[in-house]
Formats: C-alpha cells, sequence, structure tokens
C-alpha cells in the first residue's frame, strides 16, 4: 500500500514538472513609424507689380489777336506759357495757340474747337472776346476758360479772369521818363482808350507829373491795337511837337520805336521786353509775367475748381516786372531812383492816383 502511494506522488511530480506550458515570451511593442515627410510646397514668387499709369499731361490752348512774336501782348503769353512747361516739364504741360485772331467770330469758332477736344484750359487772350467765351462757357461745364485783361468772370464757375495793373509799372516808366528828358516833352501812342493800355498810359502820365510837373505829356490814341502805320504817324508827329522820350502800348508800337530810333528818341515799353528793336533807345520795359497767373489757375483746376476767381498781375506778386535794356547805359542815379518807386509801390507807401 505504501509503495503505490510513493509511485502515485512520485508521477504527479514528474508530470508537474514536464507538461505546464511555458508563458509566451515578451513581444517588443511595435514601432510607430513616422509618416513620411512632405516638401514644403514651393513658394510662389509675387506677381509683378504694375507700373501705376501715366498721367496725361496739362493741356492749354490759347487764342489770341495778335502774334506770338508781336513783342507786346501775344508774346506776352506765349512767353509765359514756354516759362510754364520749362517749370512742370514738356511730358507734364502742353500747349497750343491760335494767333492772329482779329475777327471775334473765327476766335469763337477756334474756342469752341478747343473745348470739344477736351483741353483743360482754353484762354482766350483779348478783352474783345468776352461775349464768346461768356456764350460758350456753359456749354462745356467741364472745361475751363480763362479770358483777358478783366476781371469780370460773368458769374460762370469754370471762367477764370485775369488783368494787369500795368499803372504800376507805367508810374516807374513815367518817373524814369521824366528824369531822362531834356526837351521837357514827352509822346504816348495808344491804342484804344480801354483795358491795360488805358491803365498804363494813366500811370505812366502820373509817374511824370509826380516826378517833374513840368514834363508835358502829350498822348494820342490812334483808335486801333494792330494799325502800325498809324502809330508810325503818332509818333512822327509827337517827336515834331519835341518829344524826345516816347512810349505806347499794343502790338501796333513797332512802328512808333522805328521811328523814335531814327530819332534817337528813348522809348519806355510794356506788355513785352522792346529792348531788341531798338537796343540803343529802349531804356526799360515793364513785362507781363503771365504765369504767376497760370500757375494759380493750374493748381485750383487739378483741385478741382474750374474757374470764377480773378487775377491781378503786379509789381508785388511778380506778374510785372520792370526789365532794365543793358545796351542802354542808365546812370546809377536813375537806376537808384527807379528801384526806390519800384520799392515804394510795391510796399504801398507810393499810391498812384489815376484820373
Amino acid at each position: 500500500m505504501k509503495k503505490f502511494v510513493w509511485f502515485v506522488l512520485t508521477l504527479a511530480l514528474v508530470l508537474s514538472a514536464c507538461g505546464a506550458p511555458a508563458a509566451p515570451a515578451a513581444t517588443e511593442a511595435p514601432v510607430a513609424e513616422a509618416p513620411a515627410a512632405t516638401e514644403a510646397p514651393a513658394a510662389t514668387e509675387a506677381p509683378a507689380a504694375t507700373e501705376a499709369p501715366v498721367a496725361e499731361p496739362f493741356r492749354v490752348a490759347v487764342v489770341m489777336p495778335s502774334a506770338t512774336t508781336d513783342l507786346a501782348f501775344g508774346q506776352s503769353m506765349y512767353d509765359a506759357l514756354v516759362r510754364v512747361q520749362e517749370e512742370m516739364g514738356a511730358d507734364k504741360f502742353e500747349f497750343v495757340y491760335s494767333e492772329g485772331m482779329f475777327v471775334v467770330d473765327d476766335a469763337a469758332a477756334a474756342i469752341r474747337d478747343y473745348a470739344t477736344q477736351g483741353f483743360d484750359l482754353i484762354i482766350a487772350h483779348g478783352s474783345q472776346y468776352g461775349s464768346s467765351l461768356q456764350e460758350i462757357a456753359p456749354d462745356f461745364p467741364e472745361i475751363s476758360f480763362a479770358w483777358g485783361t478783366t476781371v469780370d468772370t460773368f458769374g460762370q464757375p469754370n471762367i477764370f479772369a485775369y488783368e494787369a495793373l500795368s499803372q504800376e509799372g507805367g508810374y516807374v516808366n513815367g518817373v524814369l521818363a521824366a528824369t531822362l528828358t531834356k526837351s521837357k516833352v514827352v509822346g504816348v501812342v495808344g491804342p484804344i482808350e480801354t483795358g491795360d493800355a488805358k491803365l498804363y498810359i494813366d500811370g505812366f502820365a502820373a509817374g511824370v507829373a509826380a516826378t517833374n510837373p513840368d514834363v508835358k505829356v502829350n498822348v494820342n490814341y490812334i483808335g486801333s491795337f494792330s494799325d502800325v502805320a498809324l502809330a508810325s504817324e503818332a509818333a512822327t508827329t509827337h517827336i515834331s511837337a519835341g518829344a524826345d522820350v516816347l512810349t505806347g502800348s499794343a502790338q501796333m508800337v513797332v512802328g512808333a520805336i522805328g521811328k523814335a530810333e531814327e530819332a534817337k528818341a528813348l522809348w519806355f515799353g510794356t506788355q513785352s521786353n522792346q529792348a531788341s528793336l531798338a537796343p540803343s533807345i529802349v531804356v526799360a520795359s515793364q513785362v507781363y509775367h503771365w504765369e504767376v497767373m497760370l500757375n494759380e489757375m493750374i493748381s485750383l483746376i487739378q483741385a478741382g475748381t474750374l474757374g470764377g476767381q480773378s487775377f491781378s498781375a503786379s509789381l508785388a506778386n511778380g506778374g510785372q516786372v520792370i526789365e532794365f535794356n543793358d545796351g542802354y547805359a542808365l546812370s546809377a542815379e536813375a537806376q537808384a531812383l527807379a528801384d526806390t518807386t519800384i520799392k515804394g509801390i510795391v510796399d504801398g507807401s507810393i499810391k498812384i492816383t489815376l484820373p
């Protein structure tokens, strides 16, 4: 019995040692693979900057009764436009002109034609064009117009007006004329008794009277802005009456200057520098520098104001300049007197009284 029990126990031990299943081997945690790196998309180039549109030039058209080379009213405007173009640049400022527009109806047709072409500013450079401008401007409310010499804009929002205070330069010339005359007689060849021509002549006479009331001033209005022959006749009459100093206004004075040169009488100019016509006798010229007004008009138009304002050219604002002729030997005393007179007009210490 004991042997049997021992046998059973021994058999159990053997079975427990050899027959128990082994624990499974530990497996490594699977390694998580990082997703394959993708390349960043290539940077795209910024679109090329587009060039800003080129600004259109400011365009001006001028209609004038005389020529751009008249050494007077017409040339004064032409020279001013050239100066504006030089300041602004030819790519930013352009101008065209119609000269010799003595017939008002022809001038009106030219003004209307320029308006239909869309010019930024159309200048009717002559007081005779006022009624035409008054009729045409309302038909083109987006176009600016200007005319002179006057201060009347007719209450139109697209009309500018400009004038020259020509009595100021006339006064300076009169002071010098009274100083330089030896015969104590001076002659004036006037066109039509109106506008800046009358202002200049009245100022000239006032300057003579203020300097030497003993000097006689003979004035002859010939009734024309352009009649050179009549201007020559008037100058001859003045010289025959003893005048050794002459002056005059408008484009017809080229005839008068010729007669003055023949007689060796002195000459004082206005509107444009007339020294080139007779370098030996022209003492000084009152010159209109319309660019002072034109620059203001252009700035206003570009800012949206198309008219309704008037401008005056004066010695103070540079719209008038006394240009002395280097070819004439003006004495230091006379030059000093002229400079003092100009200064007095500018600062208001000299008051010009006109008839």
